[in-house]
């Protein structure tokens, strides 16, 4: 699937009552969290299974915490790999981030970029891998707190590609927010991460609060800017699979398809460029 422009969309309970498993060619691959959908059983459970035996499905998990304090926990590792086994889905990405201490947080919180962090946080991904038997990916995350940083955001995900050989999801959101609410160059950030790593893309939008702080909302139309950056995405690291996120304020079906189709065609107008990368 990497080597070929596919458009995604993340699949939400409401799109149960807005296609029919089988229907929305237009759309190559759609990503689910499996907390959301791994405990339904009943009416729902069938209906969901419906859908993943029609159309190609990928994973992108909530709440695994790989850059948390507490051991991970396998009750639950064991829970999604039977989710992804079932409904056979080969792709599985996680944040790069905690969200737990001694319960859940409910948020997705922020690691510090150093050494340390980088081998402690590589080493949980390592094990992630080993008991989904999956080669993972992780996301770059939004953040408005830098605390205990001795490295750029940029040179910890690297690094954490690296140590834990694991792919990356690319959101390009993230990418921008963090670049109005840090202070540093959004495209040197794209340029700087490894093309061979990149698994697929995410792209959202987002919320304003003020000129120097956005909110990662997925709530919102894709931004103009994000839009631009997205093209340089491709531009560096050629055409890569992208995923549409929207989580909050759903609009029409119809309407979420032309935002899908915005990315096809930043898709068909891409033209890769050679671009170091670490």
């Amino acid at each position: 699937m990497k080597t070929s422009s596919q458009v995604g969309l993340g699949f939400r309970r409401e799109h149960l009552d807005q296609f029919q498993p089988g229907q929305l060619p237009q759309v190559d691959f759609f990503e689910v969290a499996p907390e959301n959908w791994m405990t339904l059983g009943g009416r729902l459970g069938k209906a969901f299974r419906a859908y993943t035996e029609a159309h190609r499905f990928i994973a992108h998990g909530l709440s695994l915490s790989l850059g948390g304090i507490t051991p991970l926990d396998q009750d639950f590792l064991k829970q999604i790999k039977a989710f992804l086994d079932l409904h056979q889905i080969e792709w599985f990405s996680e944040h790069l981030c905690a969200c737990s201490d001694a319960g859940h947080l409910y948020d997705l919180m922020p690691i510090p970029f150093t050494d340390e962090a980088v081998f402690y946080v590589a080493g949980r991904i390592r094990e992630t891998m080993e008991r989904l038997d999956r080669r993972i990916a992780i996301e770059n995350v939004s953040t408005y707190l830098a605390h205990g940083h001795t490295m750029s955001e940029a040179e910890f995900t690297c690094a954490v590609l690296a140590e834990a050989d694991c792919d990356l999801l690319l959101d390009v959101n993230n990418v921008y927010v963090n670049s109005i609410n840090h202070g540093f160059d959004a495209q040197a950030f794209i340029e700087a991460m490894p093309t061979e790593r990149v698994r697929y893309i995410h792209i959202a939008g987002h919320h304003r609060e003020t000129e120097h702080l956005i909110v990662d909302t997925h709530g919102a139309e894709v931004d103009e800017p994000v839009w631009a950056l997205l093209a340089h995405t491709y531009r560096t690291h050629g055409p890569l699979p992208t995923l549409l996120e929207r989580d909050f304020n759903l609009p029409p079906l119809a309407q979420l398809l032309q935002e899908t189709e915005t990315i096809r065609h930043y898709l068909q107008q891409s033209h890769p460029l050679s671009a170091e990368a670490c």
